[in-house]
């Protein structure tokens, strides 16, 4: 189990949105990269990274910003937003992104997943967000009408390194994570799955140590470690404990 401390940037900034909305930014630090240097010392070992406009434009935004991170830390970063095209994708590993996240193209343009996964095995995770079951894309402005289940399915065979769902409903808002969705989602198919939306306190942690809870390969945690809510070290002590036993 990762604990992915998570950065959503957006007009060169790190913040937090609520619901997915833009009009509901909280601005946490000018700095990305001295946030990724802070999560880095904390002892995290993977770092999420989302480029919020991107998501919106179609193409990267916040290259700046990601870059200065990539040069600041060591530890692996996945990063999405904006990622539609094989190019992009690979562009993004050049620089040094250990894992791209490829959300709307994935309902859009499931080939493109399909080759990219092929031509970088391991470097490919599926960004799936849900809005009542049904899968958000272009930033969350659209839902489409397919279900998680389905669009995960098409790449069962594909090489993907992971999927990572969240829920819309709960997302920034501290509201606990969607486990029961999550788990579900997580047995129905052999990619590896990551919690990602509404985590709040250590007790999300703790439910993600569970042998329910086992077949996750992690989760994403974003307000509550800006909010103080979450103690990172904590946290990560616990999942070392767990990982020991």
């Amino acid at each position: 189990m990762i604990l992915f401390p998570a950065i959503d940037l957006k007009n060169g900034q790190c913040v937090r949105l609520e619901q997915g909305d833009m009009a509901r930014a909280t601005v946490f630090n000018l700095n990305p990269a001295a946030q990724a240097q802070s999560f880095a010392e904390q002892g995290f070992e993977f770092l999420h990274v989302v480029d919020l406009d991107g998501a919106f434009a179609g193409k990267p935004v916040n290259a700046g910003a990601v870059e200065a991170m990539l040069k600041t830390i060591e530890i692996p970063v996945q990063l999405g937003g904006g990622i539609r095209d094989l190019a992009t994708v690979e562009a993004w590993l050049d620089k040094g992104v250990t894992r791209v996240i490829i959300g709307t193209a994935a309902v859009r343009d499931p080939e493109l997943v399909k080759s990219a996964a092929k031509t970088f095995p391991g470097r490919v995770a599926v960004g799936l967000d849900a809005r009542d079951g049904k899968v958000a894309v272009e930033g969350w402005a659209e839902t489409s009408q397919v279900t998680v289940l389905e669009i995960a399915k098409r790449f069962e065979d594909a090489g993907v390194a992971a999927i990572i769902f969240t829920d819309i409903a709960r997302d920034g808002l501290l509201k606990g994570l969607n486990l029961e969705a999550t788990i579900a989602l997580a047995e129905a198919i052999s990619i590896p799955v990551i919690a990602s939306g509404g985590l709040a306190s250590i007790e999300d942690v703790k439910a993600m140590l569970t042998p329910r809870a086992k077949k996750l390969a992690g989760a994403i945690a974003g307000r509550a470690l800006y909010d103080g809510r979450l103690d990172p070290a904590a946290a990560l002590t616990l999942i070392r404990d767990a990982r020991r036993s």
